[in-house]
């Protein structure tokens, strides 16, 4: 496997022999000091070129930076909407091992490009052209103290979907519950733990993309509870997941709310929680509700 020093070598020298290349930027994990480095690190490069054309007219350019497994390219795509606007991206894993997610951005977007993330590196300014940069921080991705209504709105959003994933159980329609269980319900509790994370530390972490540093911030009886609301293909135990998720949740929001001074409106959820219980006694046997 090829060292983080040959990779970034490798990089510079190509962008220096290439006089369409006039900068070379670095993101992501690889400027946060508060992120672990591993093996598996990407290298989020960016190359400010003045000639967007003429690198995506030429399909083999890029085959300087090793033999690839894999690669993708996102704004090319008809099954995803482009997000980059003028920009394009090749993200390319190779053999040895490596990733490079490579984006090429117009030099008339450099003031954009180095004002846009607080965790931007400049590795190479041919022409001195840039504006100043500040050393790399991760505080634009810290949990941020919510409003009374963001709090409100997220225990809504929680009971009001818990009824979808019983209303699928009952149905035997269990893609269905565990679309709400998953991609509606999970996030509301994940926002919940984040929050409560954020008031233990001030407010001045993170916990990474998709929660990934969140078990360093909870104790080993709440990372064992989160971890028990994931269930299997069974409906019984899809069941147990929802009320397991409903316990933490409770016990979360109810920390926010007495720590921030909110409102947790009790009463909704021991309604939602009795209706819960109520579905759940009559799937067992498959009457009619009520």
């Amino acid at each position: 496997m090829r060292t983080s020093k040959e990779i970034t070598e490798l990089v510079l020298n190509y962008a220096e022999n290439d006089e369409r290349i006039r900068a070379v930027g670095l993101n992501g994990s690889r400027t946060n000091p508060n992120a672990p480095k591993d093996l598996l690190q990407d290298f989020d490069i960016v190359y400010l070129v003045t000639d967007m054309d003429s690198f995506m007219d030429d399909k083999h350019w890029i085959d300087v930076f090793g033999e690839r497994i894999i690669m993708q390219t996102p704004e090319s795509m008809s099954m995803f909407p482009s997000q980059l606007g003028g920009r394009f991206s090749y993200l390319m894993l190779f053999t040895d091992g490596n990733r490079i997610d490579l984006t090429l951005v117009p030099m008339e977007e450099k003031e954009i490009y180095c004002q846009e993330d607080k965790l931007t590196v400049i590795l190479m300014d041919k022409d001195n052209c840039l504006p100043e940069v500040a050393s790399p921080t991760d505080e634009d991705y810290w949990i941020k103290r919510p409003s009374a209504e963001f709090f409100a709105d997220c225990c809504n959003e929680f009971w009001w979907v818990s009824t979808y994933v019983a209303k699928g159980l009952w149905r035997i329609e269990i893609l269905y519950a565990h679309e709400h269980l998953n991609n509606i319900l999970r996030p509301m509790l994940l926002q919940m733990i984040e929050w409560k994370v954020g008031i233990d530390n001030d407010y001045s972490v993170s916990v990474g993309k998709c929660g990934k540093y969140l078990e360093k911030y909870l104790s080993e009886k709440c990372w064992n509870e989160l971890l028990s609301t994931y269930a299997s293909g069974s409906y019984d135990d899809v069941w147990r997941a929802l009320f397991a998720m409903a316990s933490l949740f409770r016990t979360t929001a109810i920390y926010v709310a007495n720590t921030l001074g909110f409102n947790y409106k009790s009463k909704e959820d021991e309604r939602v929680t009795s209706y819960l219980n109520h579905i759940k006694r009559l799937s067992s046997n498959a009457t009619e509700i009520y």
